[in-house]
């Protein structure tokens, strides 16, 4: 068994690299303490010092941390009938594929070099999933919406395709803006960080 995780370099002088313990270990977090999701719901358009509607810190393995970041924006988002019928649950306001592509790429291409949490901020306007680290080399904000990409941590990526609803292929910005077109990215080189900003 240490063998093959070697060759899949997940294991390396017999201890779980970074991407095997963000993969397989029971509690991440107990060896990358930095590496999970902070998520809060503020009222209002803005942070605030002391009140939120709801607020968690998200940890575990990747696909958890993934799962968990999802159901928290989903519940913290307004749900719509739009001419179903008065017993159904509605949909959510934003379609939920949207988060999925964007919590996927904060998850997966996020710099592992930074230890500093994914933010997720949701207020009454817009919803902020914020990632450590700028887009990588020659990346620009114009060229990943047009389908560009750099895959920073290969492996993780390369793991991601089998357990989360990612492919890998560069189209996942492409998807959300074409079910959702109102979302703005920001890299911010000097703050070291890429926000993604869906309007409500």
């Amino acid at each position: 068994m240490a063998q093959i995780l070697a060759n899949m370099r997940l294991l390396s002088n017999g201890i779980l690299t970074m991407t095997g313990v963000l993969l397989f270990a029971r509690e991440p977090q107990n060896f990358l303490p930095a590496f999970h999701v902070k998520a809060v719901s503020y009222p209002g358009d803005d942070i605030h010092a002391t009140t939120y509607l709801d607020s968690v810190d998200i940890v575990g393995k990747v696909q958890s941390q993934f799962d968990d970041a999802l159901a928290f924006i989903v519940r913290n988002l307004h749900r719509e009938q739009r001419g179903q019928g008065v017993n159904t649950t509605g949909k959510v306001e934003i379609p939920r594929i949207v988060f999925e592509e964007l919590l996927a790429n904060a998850l997966i291409h996020r710099d592992y070099f930074i230890s500093a949490p994914v933010r997720m901020f949701i207020f009454d306007d817009r919803v902020e999933i914020i990632s450590p680290g700028h887009l990588p080399n020659n990346l620009t904000v114009a060229n990943i919406q047009t389908g560009n990409s750099n895959i920073r941590n290969p492996i993780l990526a390369s793991f991601a395709t089998k357990l989360l609803p990612y492919r890998g292929l560069g189209t996942g910005i492409l998807r959300a803006l074409r079910e959702y077109p109102h979302i703005e990215f920001v890299d911010d080189e000097q703050g070291n960080l890429f926000r993604a900003v869906i309007r409500r």
